[in-house]
C-alpha cells in the first residue's frame, strides 16, 4: 500500500504538470484565433475600401485600365483566401503591390491628388492600414510566445502529445503610410 502512495505521490505533480501545460496550450491557441481574427477583420476594412479608392482614381486616370484590372483581381485573390496566415500572406502581399501601384499612377494626375475624395479614402486606408499593422504584431507576438512552448523542452512532449504543431506568422507591408498634404494644386 505504501509503494502506491510513493507512486502517487512522486506521478501527482508530473500529471498536474502536463495539464497544466495542456491547458496553456489550448489557451494560447485560442488567443492565436482571436488575434487572426481581428487581423482578419482589418484585412475586410481594406477590401472594401478598394473599390471606392479604383473607382475614384479611374475617374481621373481612364487609360490605366490594365492598373486598375490588377488592383480589383488582386483584390478578389485577397478576399477569397482562407485559412491562416500561410493562406493570407501571398494574395495580401500580391495586393499590397496593386495598391501601390495605383498610387503611383495617382501620382501623374494633379487633380486626383487634390480631390477630397480621394484624399478621405486614402487618409482612410492610412488609418485601416495602422490598425492592421497592429493586429498583426499582437497576432505575430501571440505566435511567437506558443512556437517557443511548442519547441522548448519540457512542453515540446506536451506539444506532440496534444497535436499541437507551430504556427506561421503573418508578414504583410503596409500599402500606404502617409496622406500627402492636403495643399490645393493650382
Amino acid at each position: 500500500m505504501s509503494a502506491w502512495i510513493t507512486a502517487l505521490i512522486v506521478a501527482a505533480p508530473v500529471l498536474l504538470w502536463a495539464m497544466v501545460s495542456f491547458n496553456r496550450f489550448v489557451a494560447q491557441r485560442q488567443l492565436i484565433d482571436n488575434s487572426w481574427a481581428n487581423v482578419e477583420t482589418e484585412l475586410r476594412r481594406r477590401h472594401d475600401l478598394i473599390p471606392n479608392l479604383v473607382e475614384t482614381v479611374e475617374g481621373y486616370a481612364t487609360h490605366e485600365k490594365r492598373t486598375f484590372t490588377a488592383v480589383i483581381e488582386a483584390r478578389q485573390g485577397a478576399a477569397s483566401a482562407r485559412g491562416g496566415a500561410e493562406g493570407h500572406e501571398g494574395a495580401e502581399n500580391l495586393l499590397v503591390s496593386g495598391l501601390r501601384q495605383l498610387f503611383a499612377v495617382s501620382e501623374d494626375y494633379p487633380d486626383l491628388l487634390a480631390s477630397e475624395r480621394f484624399l478621405d479614402l486614402q487618409r482612410e486606408l492610412v488609418t485601416t492600414e495602422d490598425r492592421l499593422q497592429a493586429a498583426r504584431r499582437l497576432f505575430n507576438g501571440n505566435v511567437r510566445e506558443y512556437n517557443q512552448r511548442v519547441e522548448s523542452v519540457p512542453s515540446r512532449l506536451i506539444a506532440r502529445l496534444g497535436g499541437f504543431r507551430r504556427r506561421d506568422y503573418f508578414e504583410v507591408e503596409p500599402a500606404v503610410v502617409y496622406v500627402p498634404s492636403t495643399r490645393r494644386i493650382s
